[in-house]
């Protein structure tokens, strides 16, 4: 059998390629509403691929606002067990991801409460100056990593922060949220960015 010329390679490559495009899109390729709209009917496989396609980002802010791996981890689990407990709640005047975003910030937020009340009194966050101080112990050098300098703010100073200037949430919505007055909030997000900004310069 004699090997095809370079003619004959290109005209089997270009049918191979309209082959392709012939099949439509590629599996897996279908909407994250697509997914869910079949696991709200009790497809399993379908919450699975949901579950693929959003865990890095529901750890991201989960590890953000925790400051620690493990728990972070922890937290990814119960956000998909509630998630797919709440499932039907979800009625798509907004985007999947923007429906479990809030679930997930609201669950981190129940879980440090929750901690807190176990713990019957949370370490006192007034001095927030000794969190700034430590920070740079522990990580000397010129520049503190943005993310480090965050995860050495104390519990609440830290979640308020992250809610406002990663996540973007409004100061109102934040006090909702977190249960503090307006106020607070402001007071609060004001002196842990100028915590972060004090640890940066170093």
């Amino acid at each position: 059998m004699t090997e095809p010329n370079e003619h004959d390679r290109e005209d089997m490559g270009a049918a191979a390629i309209r082959m392709e495009q012939s099949r439509g899109p590629r599996q897996g390729r279908e909407t994250v509403e697509a997914l869910v709209g079949r696991a709200q009917q009790g497809d399993a496989r379908a919450f699975e691929e949901v579950y693929r396609r959003t865990a890095d980002r529901v750890y991201a802010v989960c590890l953000r606002m925790c400051a620690d791996a493990d728990e972070a981890s922890e937290m990814v689990q119960d956000v998909y067990v509630r998630t797919w407990q709440r499932l039907t709640s979800f009625r798509g005047d907004s985007l999947f991801t923007t429906w479990l975003h809030r679930l997930t910030v609201n669950l981190v937020l129940q879980d440090r409460r929750s901690k807190g009340r176990r713990r019957a009194r949370e370490r006192a966050e007034a001095d927030l100056e000794h969190y700034a101080r430590a920070a740079v112990v522990a990580m000397p050098g010129t520049r503190v990593d943005l993310e480090r300098a965050i995860a050495a703010l104390p519990t609440r100073a830290r979640e308020v922060l992250v809610l406002r200037d990663v996540q973007g949430y409004k100061y109102d919505e934040i006090a909702r949220m977190t249960g503090v007055s307006l106020g607070t909030v402001k007071a609060q997000i004001h002196r842990a960015r100028g915590l972060v900004k004090e640890a940066l310069d170093r």
